[in-house]
């Protein structure tokens, strides 16, 4: 597979608590057999509440590469809320996605919007 994928924080929990229809569960198979990706952002938020079935978080996040905070990132950050209005979080995600070209999987689709050159996909419409 040579598009490589950040798995947001509601596209993991989707995934693992089987909310997406068949061809996005079968798409999230495949990212999650590769070599799955994640943020910082994403661990804290998949890791730091007591939700049902946390083991499976847990499981889920140890496999995964996590992209620390760079200053590539930070400074794209920066950017990115400069541009526009989204919290702090979401542009951590999104300046990881742009940095390390990496097409973002989410439901969560207008927390992004107006990003320019984010590659966004939704495993609820595949």
């Amino acid at each position: 597979m040579g598009e490589k994928f950040l798995i947001d924080t509601n596209a993991a929990s989707d995934y693992l608590g089987g909310r997406l229809p068949v061809g996005g569960l079968q798409f999230m198979d495949t990212i999650v057999n590769d070599a799955p990706i994640i943020s910082i952002i994403n661990r804290i938020e998949l890791l730091g509440h007591n939700q049902a079935g946390i083991e499976k978080f847990k499981i889920l996040v140890a496999s995964c590469i996590v992209v620390e905070l760079t200053e590539s990132v930070i400074l794209k950050v920066i950017a990115i809320r400069k541009s526009r209005r989204i919290k702090i979080p979401d542009a951590i995600i999104a300046a990881t996605a742009l940095v390390y070209d990496l097409t973002l999987i989410t439901h969560n689709l207008s927390d992004f919007e107006g990003i320019s050159g984010l590659k966004i996909i939704d495993a609820h419409l595949l």
